[in-house]
């Protein structure tokens, strides 16, 4: 009989799903996740995934404000999402970071807002969660000269060369399921060069499936195809690999083993 995999995915926005909240939590628990991270996006998401953590055996929440919003980002936002960063179910700050790809907030308000949230990471002593894409060197740079230590890379991007270089920082890499993507061998390659324990994995739901379910909303169990895809890169077992991004994860959000 195929081992049950123990399966923790670090990015999702449950609130976003078209299924109820809790249904989806249990399907993903039958699919062997044993817990989830609910990310905001926005003050009002953010604080949604707080009450889905209170409510919902499993669940932890961030808070933050996304790139794409980052224009949006007042003093009534930051107030907000650092009252929530300093609630015990809340285990991260973010999604934040950087997006030059599509550009909805023009590239200073996306700093600005950035750099806010890396001071909220540092003041609460939360991990930063950190959105890049087509951004990396000045994402880098931020949080170099930020001084955040503690830092997921969600939907990690970059190539081995970038890999090599969060792990330099002990930054932790969090691949989703396009990993498992024909033409994203460079992920592969990246992700091959990620030490086990700061590897992690996560679906980002409901976007980003997996190749083997392209067109169809994403869900938490689907976090299996992304340990089962880093598995073969990394030659090694899948649940080695589920249990040991497991275990980073609850490190990384500090939580309980």
């Amino acid at each position: 009989m195929e081992r049950r995999l123990n399966l923790f995915d670090t990015h999702c926005h449950l609130f976003m799903m078209e299924g109820d909240p809790a249904a989806e939590v249990t399907r993903a628990k039958e699919s062997g996740v044993e817990a989830l991270v609910c990310v905001g996006i926005d003050p009002e998401s953010s604080r949604r995934s707080r009450e889905l953590a209170d409510a919902l055996p499993g669940v932890f929440a961030t808070a933050g404000v996304h790139p794409h919003s980052a224009n949006e980002f007042d003093a009534a936002a930051g107030s907000a999402i650092e009252e929530l960063a300093h609630d015990p179910r809340v285990v991260g700050v973010g999604e934040t970071g950087l997006d030059y790809f599509r550009l909805l907030s023009p590239p200073e308000e996306q700093q600005r807002a950035f750099r806010a949230h890396c001071g909220l990471g540092r003041e609460s002593g939360k991990p930063l969660v950190v959105h890049t894409r087509e951004a990396w060197p000045d994402v880098m740079k931020i949080l170099e000269e930020e001084r955040v230590e503690r830092v997921v890379l969600h939907c990690f991007s970059g190539d081995a060369a970038a890999a090599r270089e969060a792990a330099a920082r002990g930054y932790f890499c969090s691949f989703a399921g396009v990993v498992t993507y024909p033409k994203n061998a460079h992920l592969r390659e990246a992700a091959a060069e990620v030490p086990g324990e700061l590897l992690l994995v996560e679906t980002d739901s409901p976007f980003l499936p997996p190749q083997a379910l392209r067109g169809k909303e994403n869900s938490p169990g689907n976090v299996r195809h992304v340990v089962e895809a880093l598995a073969q890169v990394r030659s090694e077992e899948p649940s080695d690999v589920a249990d040991r991004t497991a275990s980073n994860a609850r490190r990384a959000f500090g939580l309980p083993g």
